[in-house]
Formats: C-alpha cells, structure tokens, sequence
C-alpha cells in the first residue's frame, strides 16, 4: 500500500479527525491560559501565578478539575432536554468544523499532503454552515433555562450572526471566484505565490470584523454582557455544562484564526527552496501555518483589551450599513480582477 492509499484510507482519516479534535481541544486550554497572561500584560496585572509556577501554566488543568467537580444546577423551571442538549450543540459545532480544516500541510517531493481528516469540493461553504450551529446552541440554552436575561443574549446573539454572516459569506464568495473553487485546500494552494490579503486588503479586514462578531469575541460580545445581562446566555449554567460552553467559544476562536489564515493569509505555502533544504523541511509548512494562527490570536486576543463593548444597535447598524455594502463592493473587485488575470494569464 502506497503513501496515497494510506492517506485517503477512511480509518485513517477518521484517526487524523480524533488526533485533529484532540489537538484543538488542548490549543483551547492553551488560548484560555494565553488570554489571561497576555490580558494581564497589557493591564500590568500579575495573571495566573499559583497553579504551575511563576506563569500558571497548570491553571487550565486546575479550571478543568474545578469545573468536573462543581455542583451541576438546573433550574426548577427550565427544560431539562434544550438545556442539558445546549452546551454540547456549541461545543459539537466546534469539532464538527474540525474535521474539515486543513492544519498544515506535509510536503514529500513534489507532492503536498494536506493535514485534513476530509477534503470536501465545498468544504468552505461545509465550514460556515456547521459554525452557525453554535448560535442555534445558544438560543437553545437561552430557551431552556427559562430566564429573561438569557433570552435577551439569544435575540442579540441572532440579530448580531445575521448581519454579520452575510457579509461573511460575501467575502468568502470573493475568495473562491479568485481561487475558482470551493475547496479550502485548493483556495489555499491558490495562494502560492500570492496571498489573497494582498489582491483583497478590504475583503480581509471586512471578513476580520466578521468573523469576530461570528466567534462573539469582543467588542461584539453582546449576548454575555455581564454589565447588562449578568452573563447572558450561559446565566443559569455551572460546573461542567458552563465549562463546555466556554470552551466551545474558545475553540471556535481558533478555528476561526484558521480559517481567516487559509483564506487569505496563505496557508501553509512556503517556497519549494525551504521545504526541501533537510529532513525536517517536510515538516516546516505546519510550523509556518501554526505561527500564523498564533499571530491572529494574539491579535483577537490584544482587541478584547483594547475596546469597548459595542451597543448592540452600533453593532446591527455597522453589519447592515458598513460592511454589507463593502463586501459587495469587494465581490465586485474580486471578479473584476478575476477577469483580468484570465484574460492576461489564462491558458
């Protein structure tokens, strides 16, 4: 059996699909420990200190066991099934992407292996329909625990995935008419030499905004608001239940630096020069891609310290008003441009 047999092996994607959720999973913690230090130095706070030594570095461990053994509350009046279901609709939403998501790629030869469980023709629209299941999780939780102010993160966390996912899908159409395809491997791969940030500056930064109210990250947390809604959606949650919701936003976070680095940032693409200098230059693209998703993180990471909170009319008007027209207007340059290359570099 040859490498290619190997790699399409159904057994052997699903293998890659755990190995891949199991990755994600201990990256969350990691965002999560990364979050309070980086939070901390921006503040000139100490952070995390007592769990691990000087940096914390076990105090995720520490949440995880705190979060197992902590009392499970559901409220007299809430229904059982939504709210029970709820957190593991958010969370499934997550590793149901996962499977889809190219981290890296292992290049032998002339030949690139995407590091993938799947690779679908459509895996970008796949990507987006699943991501949106997280918001049907949400309302679930809201519903179910039969409380006013989760209710009211409900409605905001709707009325926000709205504005915010057409312009998203805008842009992500933009992309695939410059890549001519669907796949986000082959958009990926579309990007050698030439990353799409460059051909679609104003596409990047709308698809940036977007994504970040999509991952309800700050300043487009509105459906938490602990000023307004003491914590939203996740209000009468405790324990395990509200620690998977957590770390389903925290994964969603890194998917989503993934993604916007695929789309427009290249990938894992590195000069053929590069991966073929030793042994190890099979594996450089994974550590080029990896230090990408790092830099995006960091960068979600530093905003949630550097603005406001939006209102939650700021952030309908801004999807509607701003950023719907921008995206077509993108769309527009994108199959412009599209054409021009296909009629100056076609074959």
């Amino acid at each position: 059996m040859n490498i290619v047999d190997i790699v399409y092996n159904p057994w052997f994607s699903g293998i890659v699909g755990l190995i891949l959720i199991g990755i994600v999973f201990v990256c969350a913690i990691l965002a999560v420990w990364l979050e309070r230090k980086f939070g901390a130095d921006i503040q000139s706070r100490i952070g995390p200190n007592r769990v691990g030594g000087r940096y914390g570095i076990l105090q995720g461990i520490a949440d995880a066991i705190k979060l197992f053994t902590k009392e499970d509350i559901i409220p007299a009046k809430a229904d059982r099934l939504l709210f029970v279901l709820a957190p593991i609709i958010v969370l499934g939403s997550g590793f149901m992407m996962i499977v889809a998501i190219p981290f890296g790629a292992i290049v032998i030869g002339d030949n690139v292996y995407p590091i993938a469980a799947t690779q679908m023709d459509i895996s970008i629209i796949y990507l987006e329909a699943v991501s949106a299941l997280s918001v049907l999780g949400i309302f679930m939780a809201a519903y179910g625990s039969n409380n006013k102010y989760s209710m009211i993160a409900a409605f905001r966390n709707t009325a926000r995935m709205i504005g915010y996912e057409v312009p998203l899908g805008v842009c992500i159409i933009g992309v695939a008419v410059m890549a001519q395809s669907l796949d986000i491997v082959e958009i990926a791969k579309a990007q050698s030499p030439l990353w799409f940030v460059f051909l679609q500056p104003l596409g990047f930064v709308i698809f940036f905004i977007s994504i970040l109210a999509d991952m309800g990250r700050l300043p487009f947390d509105q459906n938490e608001a602990e000023e307004e809604l003491v914590a939203g959606w996740g209000t009468e949650y405790s324990g395990l239940r509200w620690g998977l919701g957590l770390f389903g936003e925290y994964i969603h976070m890194v998917l989503g630096a993934c993604i916007m680095v695929l789309l427009y940032l290249g990938g894992w693409n590195l000069p053929k020069f590069l991966t073929g200098i030793f042994v190890l230059g099979s594996l450089m693209p994974i550590f080029w891609f990896v230090g990408k998703v790092v830099a995006i993180v960091f960068i979600i990471i530093m905003l949630r310290w550097a603005l406001p909170r939006f209102r939650i009319d700021q952030v309908v008007d801004l999807g509607w008003k701003v950023l719907f027209p921008l995206s077509v207007l993108n769309l527009i340059w994108a199959v412009a441009l599209s054409l021009v290359f296909d009629m100056f570099f076609g074959a």
